[in-house]
């Protein structure tokens, strides 16, 4: 017979169970990708993503130690009044961001690294397929994921933040 006294005991547990379920950390390269393209969903979706490598504080917070740095010697090393060597917006591979809608994969999750890819859907649809994917790989630093390189295609050719920023150091 269930009594009162189960009765609220079960649901409390029922509500509770869901909590010690096995989900994500907040922190884990799903879920910062997906607060990252939620916010550049917002409205229009036009806004983009530029908030994640804006600043030094942004790169930071996003971006892994290395990568900052490497990105540090890239515009150290661009001349004064000229565009650095990302002139794009990486997260929404686009010059002109339109993020419709997205969708998050996780295609690889080790300990210490993630490659994630992200398909972006936009409101005018113009972009080819290839270059509706971007993909990031994570690495694990003092207990964050951090994104250790973007890549994506434009037109088909494929691009990647690191490898840009490395040969912007050659010239």
């Amino acid at each position: 017979m269930l009594t009162r006294r189960t009765f609220v005991a079960a649901s409390l547990l029922a509500g509770i169970a869901p909590a010690f379920a096995e989900t994500p950390a907040r922190t884990d390269p799903v879920a910062i990708l997906t607060a990252i393209y939620t916010r550049a969903a917002k409205g229009k979706g036009d806004g983009g993503a530029a908030f994640v490598i804006e600043n030094k504080a942004a790169k930071s917070k996003y971006l892994s130690k290395s990568l900052v740095t490497l990105w540090a010697k890239a515009d150290a090393h661009t001349p004064k009044g000229d565009v650095g060597p990302v002139d794009f917006d990486p997260v929404t591979n686009s010059q002109e961001p339109d993020v419709k809608s997205f969708k998050v994969d996780a295609e690889k999750m080790e300990a210490d690294k993630a490659t994630v890819a992200v398909t972006i859907t936009g409101h005018r649809n113009d972009r080819k397929p290839a270059d509706q994917i971007v993909r990031y790989d994570f690495v694990r630093e003092a207990n964050s994921w951090k994104i250790d390189d973007i890549k994506g295609s434009s037109d088909g050719e494929a691009w990647s933040i690191r490898k840009m920023l490395t040969d912007s150091l050659k010239s």
